[in-house]
Order: structure tokens, then C-alpha cells, then sequence
């Protein structure tokens, strides 16, 4: 299945929280975790039932509704399903970008933490996603400073730049960016940082733009003025994340202004932003996600020894995130005793000692409350602490 296919299964940001929501209720999922780039759709979820991998088109219907039969069919059937340690183990792979289009990328990591944050504000996510999520973001901090997997980085962002030094596009060259998300910021930086100066930029979100529009030294407009727009262009950088081609052939038409030479058009959006009977019809340089995917196969085999040395970490990752699941349920099973060790103290001093306590003077007084404190610190501390060893040495 290619990444443009994968693109159908995007939610708009702004919709997710009302879709993945009815969605966790209607499957009573405890937890629901959603990640959805370039060239992946996951859908993460806690639940006590077993054999959910069977409801894959109930849940595909749900969440999709406009989908047809046969889409529904295609997606089924080729959709990867993880479950237990499969699915921590799928979950620190993809972070450590082993299981990514461009092994070694980075920028995976702030994609699921960005994934993560959104889908907690929502309130999708729980105490068990909250502790996964926390190691993934470590384990893959660990990975990127103890290995070379990312030591020559080949991003999305400079592959599309490598293929644009190919086709030897001046320095001043009229770039028209349109959308101002994470990777059309990094390729404008990337951009200007190689001597570009020349760029408009159109966001949905004027704000937006504008904030990408002060950092490249441009002019920033609502996406909607793109119709209106007279000045031409050498090169069009497009990601948005619309669920339909925001460049139409109409669009398309009136943005060359009677320019018949060949345009380049970076688009990394998915689905793609371009119209695809554009390219059929008019000289482009089209650089697609799609033809990124092909070449970028060559970096797992220019990295690939590194990956032994991740799945290495990985291993011991699974293993140490089982430890941190079992001791975080002890915490949850003796959460109580501190309250009833509060509650012990409380009793003694207001009720079965308060007359002889009521006798004393002062000082002894507080030396009482200072040695009740004491004890009630280390009789919460201590028990609870070996309780805990004790517990979880019985559980391995």
C-alpha cells in the first residue's frame, strides 16, 4: 500500500478529539493513543476484551464512514496489528525510527510526543499510555546519543533538498510555500540556511504563517488569497494537512500566469496536495513522498549496522518497561496505606492520647509531634518500600 493511500486514513487535527472519542466510547477502549505522518496511520488502544484485531472494519467504519466497501477491505487486509509485548516493542521501534520511512530520522520522535500530548489534552490517554509513552520518549533519546543511526541524517526534508540540487534551481528562484506545519518549517529553515531568499508563504492559519513568514523574511497570506495570487513561481513547497488536493488544476493554471517552463513542485503532503492530472498535463519536477519512499530504502542498508545496536537497547527497554508496569501497579495497590497511617496518627493524638497529650507542657509537646512525624514518615517509606521488593520478586 503506498503512503498516498495512507494519507485517506488522516484526521485533521481539529477533528480528532470528537471522532477518536466516540470512537473509545463506542469500543469502551480504557486508553486510545492516535499517530498519523508522512507515511504511517496508528491507532493505539488499551482494553481488557481479547480478539479486538477481528473488529479491524467495525473500527475502520466507525472511524471512517465516508469509506467504501472495498477501501474498507484493502486496509483491513493490510493493516499490521500488535498486541502485548509485540506492541510496546512496535511502539520503541517506531521512536527509535528503526521502523520508520527514513531509519535514523529524528524528527519520529517529536511526531509521537506531539501524537501523544495532543491525544492526552483530549483526554484519549490514561495512566498505562502515560508511563509507555514517557519510556518511548527516553528509550529514543538513548538510541539517537549511544548509536550512529542518525549520524547522517536523510530526512524527508533533505532528501526533497537533494533532489532539488539536481535540478539546479537559482538562489533567487520565486518559492511559494504553502502550509507552515513542522516539515515545510524545517524546509524553509533548510532552505534559507542553503542561500534562498525569495519565498511567499499560505497557511490556513494566517497566525501561523506569519510566524514562519518573520523567520524566512516574507509575506504571509491566508490560503484562500492562493487564487488571487499574480506573481508566478519557480517552486512550489506544499505539505498541508487537508484531506484533498489543495492545488486543483484551475489553481494550478492561474499561478503560472502564462509561464510555460518547467516548475518544480516539492509535495510532501498526505494525501498529496497536488492534483495528479497536473503532472500530466504540465512540465513539472514532481518530488512526492511516494519517490522520496523508493530512494530513502538505501538508508537502511547504510545504516543498517547501527540497527543491531538499537534493537539491542529496545530489548532491554521491553524488558525494563515490563518492571515499570508491575511496580506502578504495587504503587497503585498500597495507595492507601499512607491515608491509613495519617489516619492512625490522627486517632492517637485526637482520641486514645488526647488527655495525656492535653497534660504535657510545651516543649514535650513538640518533641511528641516531632517524633510521631518521624514514625509516620518511616512507617510509609520503609513497609511500603519493602513491600514493594517483596512483591515484585514474587511477580518474576
Amino acid at each position: 500500500m503506498t503512503v498516498t493511500n495512507i494519507g485517506l486514513l488522516h484526521i485533521e487535527k481539529e477533528a480528532q478529539k470528537e471522532r477518536l472519542s466516540a470512537l473509545k466510547s463506542i469500543f469502551n477502549f480504557e486508553e486510545l493513543y492516535f499517530l498519523s505522518t508522512c507515511n504511517r496511520v496508528e491507532l493505539t488502544f488499551l482494553t481488557k476484551e481479547k480478539n479486538k484485531f477481528s473488529l479491524t472494519k467495525e473500527l475502520l467504519k466507525t472511524l471512517y464512514p465516508s469509506f467504501q466497501e472495498d477501501q474498507i477491505d484493502d486496509f483491513s487486509n493490510s493493516a499490521e496489528y500488535y498486541s502485548g509485548k509485540g506492541a510496546i516493542n512496535h511502539a520503541l521501534s517506531v521512536a527509535a525510527s528503526i521502523d520508520s520511512m527514513i531509519v535514523g530520522e529524528r524528527e519520529i520522535i517529536t511526531q509521537v510526543r506531539t501524537a501523544y500530548d495532543h491525544c492526552r489534552d483530549s483526554g484519549l490517554t490514561g495512566d498505562v499510555l502515560r508511563l509507555l509513552f514517557r519510556h518511548v520518549i527516553e528509550t529514543a533519546k538513548k538510541v539517537y546519543t549511544k548509536t550512529s543511526i542518525a549520524t547522517k541524517p536523510v530526512s524527508v526534508v533533505s532528501l526533497a533538498y537533494h533532489q532539488l540540487k539536481k535540478i539546479n534551481l537559482p538562489l533567487n528562484a520565486r518559492i511559494l510555500i504553502i502550509g507552515s506545519g513542522t516539515t515545510n518549517t524545517t524546509m524553509g529553515r533548510f532552505l534559507k540556511k542553503h542561500g534562498f531568499r525569495n519565498f511567499v508563504i499560505f497557511n490556513r492559519t494566517l497566525n501561523n504563517g506569519q510566524v514562519l513568514a518573520k523567520e524566512l523574511q516574507c509575506e504571509a497570506f491566508a490560503i484562500s488569497e492562493l487564487i488571487n495570487y499574480k506573481k508566478g513561481f519557480d517552486l512550489i513547497l506544499s505539505c498541508t494537512g487537508a484531506d484533498h488536493h489543495v492545488i486543483s488544476p484551475s489553481l494550478y493554471l492561474n499561478l503560472l500566469q502564462g509561464d510555460t517552463e518547467k516548475k518544480t513542485v516539492i509535495d510532501i503532503a498526505i494525501p498529496q496536495d497536488l492534483n495528479p492530472s497536473i503532472i500530466e498535463k504540465y512540465a513539472v519536477n514532481h518530488i512526492s513522498v511516494d519517490f522520496l519512499q523508493k530512494i530513502s530504502n538505501q538508508n537502511l542498508k547504510e545504516r543498517g549496522k547501527e540497527v543491531e545496536h538499537v534493537i539491542e537497547i529496545i530489548s532491554v527497554a521491553l524488558e525494563e518497561f515490563e518492571f515499570i508496569l508491575k511496580e506502578r501497579s504495587v504503587e497503585i495497590a498500597m495507595k492507601s496505606v499512607p491515608n491509613q497511617v495519617k489516619e492512625i496518627k490522627k486517632n492517637a493524638v485526637n482520641a486514645v492520647f488526647k488527655d495525656e497529650i492535653e497534660g504535657m507542657d510545651e516543649h514535650s509537646k513538640k518533641v511528641l509531634k516531632k517524633v510521631i512525624c518521624y514514625m509516620e514518615k518511616k512507617y510509609i517509606s520503609g513497609p511500603m518500600k519493602l513491600a514493594k521488593e517483596i512483591i515484585l520478586k514474587n511477580a518474576n
